[in-house]
């Protein structure tokens, strides 16, 4: 089944997200992640080792039909979601750091994703191999380095009108956000019956766990845990779905990543409400 529009809605919202970020996010803020290698390090090992060997012991412990196994590498080699920082902030997270990291996780991505995969395709013979560096590249730049790109050249060039354009266009971003997750949850829940069951407990296992993985590295500041914890869940289904596409393996994939989606997003809700009140009872820093 194929949704056109919900296609563009999409990608018109990933944009104006990823424009708004290069908007409010000044290029000095914007390497503030990079300042704290020790924090940095803890979360490539968050989100890039530890989120992958979740989805390794679940294939093994888990009878897994092959669709929902490539969908579940899929996801764990595609780091980076374009809509992470969003979803960060939703928890509380401060908006600097939370984009700081997820552009960088969309950066190495480039890298990351075809090792991951490679590894990936050892250990597992249903996993396809079909993906190079150039073509990850390419996804990741058009979807998120050239909107960031295209505010941070406006904050320069354009500053008299940034402000006004940057109010706008957060408001616009955040409305198209909202009714994306609406339109998503809606469209998606079919297909949940497709991965209904065990695969649904496999699903469900991965996100709590990634979320205890972020959470617990992400100390002690309770603002970093909930940056990492929702780094570690927002995963890069766009990125994974080009790379199923890649693969011709987007019919068996489709549900699962759908499944992931609504399932992070249902049990995201219950940490970012818990961590947005309990941020909220801390000190304000300026």
């Amino acid at each position: 089944m194929q949704y056109p529009l919900l296609l563009i809605f999409v990608k018109v919202t990933i944009f104006a997200l990823m424009l708004a970020i290069g908007l409010n996010l000044s290029f000095e803020k914007m390497l503030s992640f990079w300042r704290k290698p020790a924090l940095l390090f803890r979360a490539l090992l968050a989100v890039v080792v530890l989120v992958p060997l979740v989805v390794i012991i679940l294939i093994k412990l888990f009878n897994l039909p092959p669709g929902v196994i490539i969908g579940l590498v899929l996801l764990a080699a595609s780091p980076g979601a374009p809509l992470t920082t969003m979803r960060a902030q939703m928890a509380g997270a401060r908006f600097p750091y939370s984009a700081s990291l997820q552009l960088t996780l969309a950066l190495l991505a480039v890298f990351i994703t075809p090792i991951t995969l490679a590894i990936f395709a050892i250990l597992f013979k249903e996993i396809p191999e079909r993906t190079t560096i150039l073509e990850v590249a390419k996804q990741v730049t058009v979807a998120q380095f050239l909107p960031v790109t295209i505010g941070l050249l406006l904050q320069k060039y354009g500053a008299k009108y940034v402000d006004a354009i940057a109010k706008f266009l957060t408001f616009m971003s955040n409305g198209l956000f909202f009714v994306l997750a609406i339109l998503l949850c809606v469209l998606g829940f079919p297909l949940l019956l497709k991965v209904w069951g065990l695969p649904m407990i496999a699903i469900a296992i991965m996100v709590i766990t990634s979320l205890g993985i972020g959470h617990t590295l992400g100390g002690p500041d309770d603002h970093n845990r909930s940056i990492l914890a929702i780094s570690c869940i927002a995963r890069n289904v766009g990125l994974a779905l080009f790379i199923a596409i890649l693969n011709n393996v987007q019919q068996q994939v489709i549900p699962t990543l759908i499944a992931y989606l609504i399932l992070g997003a249902i049990l995201g809700i219950p940490y970012s409400i818990w961590n947005k009140r309990k941020l909220a009872t801390l000190p304000q820093e300026n």
